[in-house]
C-alpha cells in the first residue's frame, strides 16, 4: 500500500509539473516603443540633468518575460561649471523584464528590468575642448505596465544605471515612460 500511495504522490506532482508547464505557452511576438527619459546624473563636482528619447525593439516571450534592445539620446545639459560648458550622452544597450499581470484580464502588470548598456558622455569644455568618455552601465529597475489591448501599452519605469570604467560618470537615475505597440 506504501508503494501505491508514493507512486500515486509522485505522478501528481508530476502532473502539476506539466500543468504548470503548459499554462505558460511561450508566443514569441515582437514590438516597439517610443520612450521618454529624464536623467539625474552623478558626476565628479556636477550633477547634469537630460531629457532624452529611446527606441526600443523588443521580444516577449508569454505574457511573464520580455527582452528588449534600446538606443537612447540625450539633449544638451548646460552647466556652466568652472571647467565644463556643457554635456550630453548617448547608450545602447539590452534590458530583461519580467512581469505579474495582476487580474483577470492582466490588464496592470508591474515590471522588473535588469540590462546592460554602452554609454558615451560627450563633454564640451570652457575652452571649446571636447571630451569622451564612455563605458558600461548596469540597469536595474521596477514600474508598472498598463495595457490597453492587445497591441497598444503604456509604461512607467524608474532605474538605477551604475557606471563602470566611466572615469568622470559615477551612476544616473532615470525616470522613464512610453508607449509599446506589439505586432
Amino acid at each position: 500500500m506504501c508503494k501505491l500511495t508514493s507512486k500515486l504522490g509522485i505522478l501528481a506532482v508530476l502532473a502539476s509539473f506539466s500543468t504548470t508547464a503548459q499554462a505558460i505557452e511561450n508566443q514569441y511576438t515582437p514590438y516597439l516603443a517610443l520612450n521618454y527619459n529624464y536623467t539625474s546624473v552623478t558626476a565628479k563636482g556636477l550633477h547634469p540633468h537630460h531629457n532624452s528619447l529611446s527606441a526600443v525593439l523588443g521580444s516577449t516571450y508569454n505574457r511573464f518575460f520580455s527582452t528588449e534592445v534600446f538606443y537612447q539620446f540625450a539633449d544638451k545639459d548646460t552647466l556652466g561649471h568652472n571647467a565644463v560648458r556643457n554635456t550630453r550622452f548617448d547608450a545602447f544597450g539590452l534590458d530583461a523584464l519580467a512581469y505579474l499581470p495582476l487580474g483577470c484580464e492582466g490588464h496592470i502588470a508591474p515590471l522588473a528590468t535588469a540590462g546592460i548598456g554602452n554609454y558615451t558622455f560627450r563633454n564640451k569644455l570652457i575652452n571649446d575642448h571636447h571630451k569622451k568618455d564612455h563605458g558600461w552601465g548596469y540597469r536595474f529597475g521596477g514600474g508598472l505596465q498598463y495595457n490597453i489591448n492587445n497591441n497598444w501599452a503604456t509604461r512607467a519605469i524608474v532605474r538605477y544605471i551604475h557606471t563602470d570604467d566611466i572615469k568622470y560618470h559615477d551612476h544616473l537615475t532615470e525616470y522613464t515612460v512610453g508607449i509599446r505597440y506589439t505586432f
